[in-house]
């Protein structure tokens, strides 16, 4: 297998995941070797992560065309997602995007054929739905796969964040243009609903929802700031928000191929306006013979609960919670790993995959996975206009 640092990434966008990607491929040893974004952010992040090939006026054409780059990562917004993995892919290089995939099923459905396209031996595609590589997210997984939870009879859980509470709180992410006509459920619900599906081993096959505005006008700045940058008021104009703040999700899924999960019911409360929850995916898995519960934000830890028997809280890389995860974590229990190591897993994961010529499976969301989120989003919209059951 090709080490990994034979394998070298070029990253488009220098916002808040862009520096993310880097951080985590440098912790893995894969070489950085370019940048695009606008002019002075990208010599800025360069400087910054001593990185050497820099491609100002987002020209990431001119960076697939780099010799030095094998993998792109995609960290740009949503609505030029679809273009540049389309360009990427045609200049043979593989790919990692941020999610979603894209902005409508309708261009995302042009990405799985490009890859398709592509065979065997075509670019590796991945989508950035890293909380898969949660060591807890690893360790449900594998209790529902062999049965040690019974047959799962329903999950219930929700996606908690606060930072778009006020009125001024601004990101492209909240306008419909840049970043879908889904902003809380499709920004962060999907995480949710990937995971869920990841762990049970099935995809959702058709939901009802409810979606709501609270901020009708917010106040945007000026001039482009970056993710979570508080701005003066004073500096700010209103415009009419056409993105959800808050929502509720129910959803069927279909069978598993072990069996232990068929037509599940779930259902997922996702905010931007919870105040107090910083990040908060929190999911319960409950099955016949027990359940499983766990928070990203205390990622090392999951509740197993049992009838008859006493509840465990079972800690990362002690008994119970370590031989399934093995390959997914990296330090002793008591030292906890998170958000940023849970990254670093999922590119480990894409690059040891491409390192091996396809051969290691492939346990990351794929552009399939990805243009299936695209869709269910779609039908999330649907469901809530006409207040029905819609149909993925």
């Amino acid at each position: 297998m090709t080490p990994l640092h034979h394998l070298r990434a070029g990253i488009i966008g220098t916002g808040f995941i862009g520096p993310v990607h880097i951080e985590a491929l440098k912790r893995l040893g894969v070489q950085v070797t370019a940048i695009c974004a606008s002019t002075s952010s990208a010599r800025k992040t360069a400087e910054q992560w001593g990185i050497d090939e820099v491609y100002g006026d987002y020209d990431h054409e001119a960076m697939f065309a780099s010799p030095n780059v094998d993998v792109v990562h995609i960290t740009s917004p949503n609505n030029v997602h679809v273009e540049q993995s389309l360009a990427a892919l045609d200049m043979g290089k593989h790919v990692i995007c941020e999610k979603p995939l894209g902005m409508t099923s309708e261009e995302t459905a042009r990405v799985v054929a490009a890859v398709k396209k592509g065979g065997k031996k075509g670019p590796v595609f991945a989508v950035n739905y890293m909380c898969r590589f949660f060591p807890a997210v690893l360790q449900m997984r594998a209790l529902v796969e062999r049965g040690d939870l019974g047959q799962i009879i329903h999950v219930q859980g929700h996606f908690f964040q606060d930072w778009l509470l006020h009125q001024t709180d601004f990101n492209w992410r909240v306008l419909a243009k840049e970043g879908g006509k889904l902003r809380a459920v499709g920004d962060i619900g999907t995480h949710w609903i990937d995971a869920v599906s990841f762990i049970l081993g099935a995809k959702a096959q058709s939901v009802f929802a409810h979606i709501e505005t609270f901020h009708k006008t917010r106040l945007r700045p000026k001039g482009q700031v970056q993710t979570f940058a508080k701005v003066d008021p004073k500096k700010m104009e209103p415009y009419k928000v056409d993105t959800e703040d808050f929502g509720s999700v129910l959803l069927k899924f279909g069978n598993s191929k072990h069996g232990y999960a068929n037509g599940v019911h779930a259902n997922a409360s996702i905010s931007q306006v919870a105040a107090g929850w910083k990040c908060s995916l929190a999911l319960g898995i409950y099955g016949t013979k027990g359940s499983v519960q766990w928070d990203l934000q205390q990622p090392n830890e999951i509740i197993v609960g049992r009838r008859d028997q006493p509840n465990q809280i079972l800690q990362r890389a002690t008994p119970g919670f370590d031989v399934d995860v093995a390959n997914f974590t990296d330090y002793p229990g008591g030292h906890p790993e998170g958000f940023s190591d849970a990254h670093k897993m999922h590119y480990r994961a894409v690059y040891e995959h491409i390192a091996s010529g396809k051969k290691i499976p492939a346990l990351f969301a794929t552009a399939e996975d990805g243009h299936h989120e695209v869709k269910l989003c779609e039908a999330i919209l649907q469901s809530s206009k006409t207040q029905g059951w819609a149909k993925i």
